[in-house]
């Protein structure tokens, strides 16, 4: 029979004598609340400010950093969302006159999408703000920090998404 791994019992001075796992496990709850705490407020300033949505953000930021139309399907894979999520947000994106939607030569199935010059210019006007409220969102770290924060958060995620 396997030993069964015993909690550390003597930690270090100034050291958390928890077993790992609920270490782990609080590190991960922490995660989460800023996560949500630093969305919350991203939503708000893109509401506020540029009148859009987080999720019109992330399409129109997707289209965006790939300069060239893509397919549907290959928006939905890079968001990670349904094709029909996505397709919501670029029906939204084309009436303002933000994205446009071509079907492929010879596969009137397949749809590309793409922003508009238009689009382009308020995406840029948009991440501009977007990166200087994370900014001050994040202020209290230093690059020290965020170097550090960036190795360790490398470390957390599985082989194949490094």
């Amino acid at each position: 029979m396997p030993a069964t791994p015993q909690p550390q019992r003597h930690a270090a001075p100034g050291a958390d004598a928890r077993p790992l796992s609920k270490r782990r496990l609080k590190t991960w709850i922490r995660l989460l609340r800023l996560t949500r705490s630093v969305e919350s407020d991203l939503r708000d300033f893109l509401r506020t400010e540029h009148d859009t949505t987080l999720p019109r953000f992330d399409v129109m930021a997707a289209l965006y950093r790939r300069r060239e139309d893509v397919t549907m399907s290959e928006l939905s894979r890079m968001l990670l969302v349904s094709n029909g999520n996505a397709t919501a947000v670029v029906d939204r994106l084309e009436k303002d006159g933000f994205a446009t939607r071509t079907p492929a030569p010879g596969d009137r199935r397949t749809i590309h999408v793409a922003l508009t010059d238009a689009g382009i210019t308020a995406f840029e006007a948009m991440a501009k703000g977007h990166e200087a409220k994370l900014d001050t969102l994040l202020g209290g770290l230093t690059a020290e920090d965020l170097d550090q924060l960036r190795g360790i958060l490398m470390r957390a995620l599985p082989d194949t998404e490094r």
